[in-house]
Formats: structure tokens, sequence, C-alpha cells
């Protein structure tokens, strides 16, 4: 009855003015203690306001502290990514699959050295053989899987280091909170700790990657960062071979203070019915990774693989001795290469495999401005370069290469006599394409590349490997062409609206720079510049037809440059060589009819529209007048017409 009698007195007292100001201002001052208190959790700035009685307390774990942690880990890679040298993943790479709805909006996370290639996303192992030999795919998960203990929640990234050749994946883990009451000094330190976002993650990243020197090693590096007052501790799980095909064995092995896992095998059945015999010798790794409170945690997993030529499967289930002949010489390799590998200094290896993607890289394709969109973009250029790189074998990189075979691919790599041969590749959308969604695809298009140099006389190139690739590949984007006594830039003059440059074009001993630029009203010019080499080699360009005295090529950093100009009939823009008396001649060879500026070949090119056309305007038009000029004079001045002005008389006035 009470409650009754007060709730038909309600509406009298919201009659009130003061009642309904202070029923209002409390009601602004809970809707803002709200957004406060929920926007300080959700940015993991803080610990927040916990004033209402439905908002989250100290205990509940926070989804934005592992990503603040990862975010503060990979702010790096914006600056690469801008650069053309990072091309990230996704936001999370799983150990296992990739997650079906992310999977095909990145690249493959591929990394090889042209005999192993693999899929970091999806824990894949391929191996090259040989040249237009099937890729052999064993049946083994090739790297390890960390695996969190105990995690509330994580946070992951990956990323594509074009110019360290490596996957880096980084994962940021939330340990749980401690249970009421562990300790004070603890709890409030972990407190203390949870300040900063992301304070109280664990940060986790491993570096995947195939050495380039030694074509039969890869390395897992794994870096741990324990900044709370808690142990980390992760499972370790792999390499494993992948069910329901169990084909692997393996065996623990001791020598001296070294332990290594050796997995033995085969590769599932070709069609011809013959398999390969596979060994994988691995470091072996500790089941449990614990890290301290406060500290740091640095490990490599080195692993070696080796496969033998095809062998017969039912010999093998036979036990032949001759299959089993080679696959103890397998595992004699194995273990030979793994203990040799197992005394270097893992920075050192690193280090080493760093040096020499970047010395490949020093060649390249940069895009400076597309006008159109049939060019490829500089994300496509740069992946495309880098996964040929990784499906190229390097034999020039090679340790083991003795002075006189390295004089002679050294040789080759600097004067390629006719290559690139052939119109320029930059608008070959099979070769330089926008979306690989899988190694496969790759390694197709790796053997497509190599097909193409070939058949355009750079067979000396592709021997020297991925070096000779990537000049290769230089060559033919632009349209330079090697002949006997100089370099040629013979592009299509039609298509030079877009602006690149070529980097690292091997001429003699130096290397060369060639740019096609646009000046402020978009006619294009070129610009060259060389990087000299010791002893140095004088050099001198000179444009289409050599008319003008050839210049020569200095180390200025201004560079030099020279105007597109477009022959009659059609000969190459720009002529490069170290014979001077041979320039000089060239003018005399070509027999042009005519030289021209681009603007001017351009408007010969596209006259605008043809003469027909505008005669049918013109003739549409006349038409159309005469036509009203006969209604007109019909009106005025035909039978019964009517009469200009009208009289006074007139009955209808």
């Amino acid at each position: 009855m009470w409650l009754q009698q007060r709730l038909k007195g309600l509406p009298g007292l919201l009659s009130s003015s003061w009642a309904r100001r202070v029923l209002g201002l409390l009601g602004f001052v809970l809707l803002l203690l709200w957004y406060v208190g929920g926007r300080a959790r959700r940015t993991g700035a803080g610990p927040g306001l916990h004033l209402l009685p439905w908002s989250s307390g100290p205990g509940e774990p926070r989804a934005a502290e592992p990503q603040a942690c990862v975010e503060a880990a990979t702010r790096a890679w914006r600056v690469l990514q801008e650069r053309g040298e990072a091309v990230p993943l996704g936001t999370r790479v799983p150990d296992g699959a990739a997650d079906p709805e992310s999977a095909p909006a990145a690249p493959p996370a591929l990394v090889g050295n042209g005999f192993l290639a693999l899929d970091v996303s999806h824990n894949r192992l391929w191996v090259m053989p040989g040249e237009r030999q099937p890729p052999v795919a064993p049946e083994l998960a090739p790297f390890v899987q960390l695996r969190p203990l105990s995690a509330q929640a994580e946070a992951g990234a990956a990323a594509l280091l074009l110019r360290q050749g490596l996957v880096r994946r980084v994962r940021c883990l939330q340990p749980p909170e401690p249970p009421p009451g562990a300790g004070g000094a603890a709890g409030a330190a972990g407190q203390a700790a949870s300040a900063g976002a992301g304070a109280q993650c664990v940060l986790l990243q491993e570096d995947f990657l195939a050495h380039r020197a030694r074509p039969h090693l890869y390395v897992q590096r794994i870096h741990i960062h324990n900044p709370t007052e808690r142990v980390a501790a992760l499972w370790t799980v792999g390499p494993t071979p992948r069910p329901p095909l169990k084909a692997f064995s393996s065996t623990l092995e001791k020598a001296g203070d070294h332990q290594f896992l050796l997995h033995s095998g085969h590769s599932p059945p070709l069609p011809n019915g013959k398999v390969n015999l596979v060994v994988v010798a691995a470091k072996k790794l500790v089941d449990l990774l614990q890290v301290a409170p406060k500290s740091l945690l640095d490990e490599a997993v080195l692993w070696v693989v080796y496969i033998s030529e095809p062998v017969d499967l039912r010999a093998l289930k036979a036990k032949g001795a001759k299959e089993m002949k080679e696959l103890k010489a397998l595992q004699d390799l194995a273990r030979k290469e793994i203990l040799e590998l197992m005394e270097i200094p893992v920075a050192e290896l690193l280090l080493d495999h760093q040096q020499l993607w970047a010395q490949l890289f020093a060649s390249g394709v940069e895009m400076k401005k597309i006008n159109d969109a049939h060019t490829p973009s500089s994300l496509t250029v740069n992946l495309t370069l880098y996964y040929m790189l990784s499906c190229s074998p390097a034999p020039l990189l090679s340790p083991t290469l003795s002075r006189w075979e390295r004089d002679q691919m050294e040789a080759t790599l600097n004067y390629e006599d006719h290559c690139f041969s052939g119109h320029a590749t930059m608008h070959a959308e099979n070769l330089w394409p926008g979306r690989l969604s899988n190694v496969l695809q790759i390694l197709q298009l790796s053997d497509v590349w190599k097909l193409t140099l070939q058949k355009r006389g750079c067979k000396g190139l592709v021997k020297v490997g991925a070096p000779g690739i990537m000049q290769g590949m230089v060559l033919s984007f632009g349209g330079l062409q090697f002949t006997e006594n100089h370099l040629q830039f013979q592009a299509d003059p039609d298509v030079l609206h877009n602006s690149y440059i070529l980097h690292g074009i091997h001429y003699k001993t130096d290397h060369i720079n060639l740019a096609v630029l646009l000046d402020g009203e978009g006619k294009p010019f070129l610009h060259v510049s060389v990087k000299p080499h010791s002893p140095p080699v004088k050099i001198y360009a000179c444009e289409a037809g050599c008319l003008n005295e050839p210049v020569e090529l200095t180390s200025e950093p201004q560079g030099h440059t020279f105007p597109v100009m477009v022959t009659q009939p059609i000969t190459p823009l720009l002529y490069i060589s170290t014979d001077l008396l041979h320039l000089q001649d060239l003018r005399h060879t070509l027999h042009l009819k005519a030289i021209l500026a681009h603007e001017e070949h351009m408007a010969k090119q596209y006259p605008g529209l043809p003469f027909l056309f505008w005669f049918s305007v013109a003739s549409l038009i006349t038409l159309f007048h005469l036509f009203l000029f006969k209604l007109i004079y019909n009106e005025y001045c035909g039978p019964g017409a009517k009469s200009l002005f009208r009289s006074k008389e007139d009955p209808s006035v």
C-alpha cells in the first residue's frame, strides 16, 4: 500500500522543475562515468573507472593489452612497408592452417633458397631437387609450434621482410591473473607492471628463413621477452609427421655436447610409383621452454634436409640393399652438416643470410608513378622479385665455390650477350601477377620466368642462379638488351607515361641506374646514374639516333638526363657503351628517316578523330539548319503564309 501511494505521487514530484533538473543531472553523471570508464578499458591506457556495479573489475582480462603489445612490437614495420621492404601477412598467422577468412587476402608466407621452400602459414615443406623436376613435398610439419601453457588473451601479426629474406611473426600472450591472496607484494608488483599498455604481456618473436648460402639449411629463431613477475612457459611441438601418413621414423642422437633428432622417411608416391628418400636432422629443443620473470630467452632451431633420387616404393618396402645404402648415405650427410652448423654461432649464420639477401636486392625495380591499370604496382613487383629469388638457387653465393668458378659466373653476370631480347615484360600480367594464393602457383611462376629468360638470350644468367635471375628480370621489365658492343634501352615509346627506376644493372664492373621520369608537363625523360667499382671504367651514353656527341657517365649524385627522342623507323631510345668510337660510328649505321621529340611522335600516333567523322558531323549540322530554314520559309513565305505584321483592320486583332 505504501509503495502504491508513493508511485501515485511520482507524477506530482516530477512536475516540479527542480526535481527534473536533479534527475537529469544524475543521469548525465552516470552516463559520463560509464563512457570514461569504458574508454579507458578499451584503450588499455589505464586501469579504468570501475564505479558502476556492472563495470569490469581488476580481475577481468583486458583484450586491448595484447593488441597494444603487438602494435608496439610491429611499429618499425610501417617504415619498411612504406619503403617496399615489408609486406604484412595479416593480423594472425596460426601454427597450423591459416584462418580461411583472412588467408586469401594475404600473400603466401614463403621462405626459400632454391632447394627448400617453406610455407610458414600452413607449416609445409617443399624440396626442389632440380630444374624441370617436380617439387617433393614430404609429409612432415617442418617447424616447431609454440603453445603457451596458460594464457588469458593472445594477439599476433606477421610480415614478410623482403630484404632480409625471412618471415617474422610476433605474438603477445597475456598470462592469467594471480589468484586472490597469492601474495601482497607480488600482487602489488603485478598491478604496477600493468599500468602501461601491454606491460603484462609476454612477447614472442619468431623468425623463419631458408639460409641463402646453405641450400640444405633452414632456421627457426625464437626470441621471448617476459616483463611480468611470473614464469612464462610454452610447450614445443614438432616437427611431426602429418597424419594419416606416418612415413617418418625419428631417433635421438648425441655427439659430444650436442643432441639432435634424425627423421628418416620418404615422400608421397609420384605418378610413376616412385618415391624420394628424405632425411631431416634437427637440433633437439626442450619440451617446455621456461622464461624467468623480467628476463629474455633466445633460441634457434636448425634443420638440415637431404633427399635422394626417385626410388621404387616396392623395392623400398622389401628393404633392398641399394635403397638402404642410399638412406644411410643421406643420414651420414645430414649428421655431418648438422654437427658442423651447431659449432657455428647462430648470430653469424643469420648475419650471413641477411647480408646475402641485401646484396641480391641491390638490384631491382622501383615504381614511382603509375598512370594506367595495366602496369604492375610496386607491391606486385617487389613480391614477384622476392618469390622468384626464393625459388632460385644461388651457386655464386656458395662458400664452397672455387675461385675460377666464381670468376666465370661474375663475368657472365656483368656482361650477358643478347639478354634480354624481345619486347619489355612490364605489361605481361602472367609474369607479374597481381595475386598469388599458394606456394604451388609461385613454383609454377618460377618455371615460367626461367623458361622465358632462357628463350630470350639469358641462359647464362639463369645458370648463375638468383643474382642472374634478378638481373634478367630487371632487364626484361624495361626492355634493356645487351649487344656485342653496347647496352640499349628499347622500350616502346608509346608506354612511357609511367615513372619507374631500374636499379643495379650490371655492366662491366659497374652498376647502372636507369630511370624513366616525367617532368612538370608530363613529358618523359631518361635519367642515368652510375655506381662505379674498382678499377674505374669510362662509360658513355647517347640518346636515340646518337646525333649528339656521347656523354660520359660519372658517379655524380645528380646523374645525367637525356631527352626521349623517337626515330623513324623505331630504334632504341638510349645506348650505353664503354667504347666511345663505337657510339660515334653508330649514327652512320642507323639510316634514319626522321628523329622526332616524344610529344611530336605521340601527336602523329594519335592525331585525333578521322576526317570522315568531322565531315559527318558538319553534314548533319548543315542539313538540320536547311530543314529549319525550310520550315520557317513555308510558314511565312509559302502558299497560304501568314503575314509578318497584322493591321488594325484585321478582325482577329
